[in-house]
């Protein structure tokens, strides 16, 4: 605003010293000031807007850029911070402590946590609705965190658990082969047996198989209720969208309803059951418009208990999150012992660059990716306390703490290879049967 006030009154300038000239030497001056005057101030204020645009953050279900200030995102989305109270109640209410993605603040943020509180300290029953949109062969671990947080829901609350494979969706934005997306969705289905779910409480679906019948007619009253315009200023469409991008916000909304599921996978007197959904935060514009056409249907708002981002290997700080995109940023569950230890020792740190500054001034901790790695799964709070108190004060080095995030990760993923060599086809066939979940 400063420099446009400055560029009137310069042009005002001009114009009152040259009151008493002809017309031909204003043109000239007018000219010669547009070069001198405007012209690098318009190119300053284009490569300000540039710089203020590469810092800032980028959160939105297709893109997640830039430094993420999670408080800020909060504030945008209009979620609420979970605090230790609310923990507290979770660890009351379940006689467990609380996971360890909890507890550490990596689920931080949640819509209505409280009401599904409420309604479990009744004895009214609840489920979880998560899902993956198939793009990969094999899951990486940022894939598996909300899939282990939901196990740990699904165990502690003792309810049923629906799972969508949204295999359309990477048609739709993936541009996948609908058969490709289908067998990829399968072998994702594989990974996330073997997170150990119970088979009698757990439905897994895909959208191409599913959407039909009372699914579909649940889709249609969704759409029906939203808007082009709402749909544009919630995602961010343009007219260059397919119709197929505008609809598929009701195709993943509809499982947040129980009354959508075919053969009575919830009974006829439980039609309008609470749902809590884990997910990453980028997911809370979908479900913020579920919550705004639920009234309208008589249906219960869906709850969220949403994630920050696990961090790519390659990117500092709070710069995006892993990505399938790009093989070395993400450790997959099919990666080798030399793969792992290979991609965790090229991770970015925040360590120093020679060991005597790391002594003196010990790591950054909040640029340093394998110790943000090891507040995720080192389950030992003692241990990663000690590490994070030696690495950030120097006594520890950037290769001890990537040493031991290898023994934590390479460990992490032997032991769900192992669990997934033993899925088969009969028991993902098993898992996505339609069949009664409450007893």
């Amino acid at each position: 605003m400063e420099t446009i006030e400055k560029m009137i009154e310069d042009f005002k300038k001009v114009l009152d010293d040259s009151t008493h000239t002809s017309p031909e030497t204003l043109k000239h001056e007018m000219i010669q000031w547009l070069d001198e005057t405007l012209s690098p101030r318009l190119k300053q204020v284009l490569e300000e807007r540039e710089t203020q645009s590469s810092s800032e953050q980028t959160v939105t279900p297709f893109v997640v850029s830039g430094k993420i200030d999670y408080e800020k995102v909060i504030l945008k989305f209009g979620c609420t911070k979970i605090d230790e109270s609310l923990i507290d109640r979770v660890e009351r209410l379940t006689s467990r402590r609380a996971h360890v993605f909890l507890r550490r603040g990596f689920f931080y943020a949640h819509r209505d946590l409280d009401k599904i509180l409420d309604c479990h300290e009744r004895g009214d029953k609840f489920y979880l609705y998560t899902g993956r949109g198939p793009s990969s062969e094999s899951l990486h671990l940022g894939h598996l965190i909300p899939f282990l947080f939901t196990k740990y829901l699904q165990e502690a609350f003792k309810v049923p658990l629906v799972i969508q494979i949204t295999d359309d969706e990477k048609k739709i934005w993936k541009k996948l082969n609908k058969e490709k997306s289908k067998r990829l969705g399968r072998e994702n289905v594989k990974d996330i047996i073997a997170c150990g779910f119970d088979v009698s409480n757990t439905f897994i679906f895909s959208s191409y198989a599913t959407v039909g019948g009372k699914f579909y007619e649940n889709v249609v009253e969704i759409a029906d209720c939203v808007t082009v315009n709402k749909a544009n200023s919630t995602f961010g469409f343009t007219g260059e969208a397919s119709t197929a991008k505008m609809i598929f916000p009701s195709v993943q909304a509809a499982p947040s309803f129980s009354s959508s599921f075919p053969h009575k996978l919830f009974p006829d007197e439980k039609k309008n059951i609470p749902c809590l959904i884990p997910c990453a935060i980028d997911q809370d514009p979908y479900f913020r418009l579920t919550r705004d056409v639920a009234p309208r249907l008589d249906f219960i708002k869906p709850a969220l208990i949403e994630s920050k981002f696990f961090p790519a290997l390659r990117a500092s700080g709070n710069n995006g999150k892993m990505s399938a995109s790009d093989a070395n940023s993400a450790i997959y569950i099919n990666d080798s012992a030399k793969d792992i230890k290979r991609k965790i020792n090229s991770a970015v740190t925040g360590g120093r660059d020679n060991l005597e500054d790391q002594k003196k001034y010990g790591a950054n901790l909040e640029e340093d990716i394998p110790f943000q790695y090891l507040s995720f799964f080192l389950e030992d709070d003692a241990e990663l306390e000690h590490i994070k108190k030696e690495y950030g004060e120097g006594r520890m080095t950037t290769g001890d703490v990537k040493k031991r995030l290898v023994q934590v990760v390479t460990e992490i993923v032997e032991r769900h290879r192992m669990a997934r060599a033993a899925v088969t086809d009969e028991m993902v066939d098993a898992f996505m049967t339609p069949r009664p979940l409450f007893g």
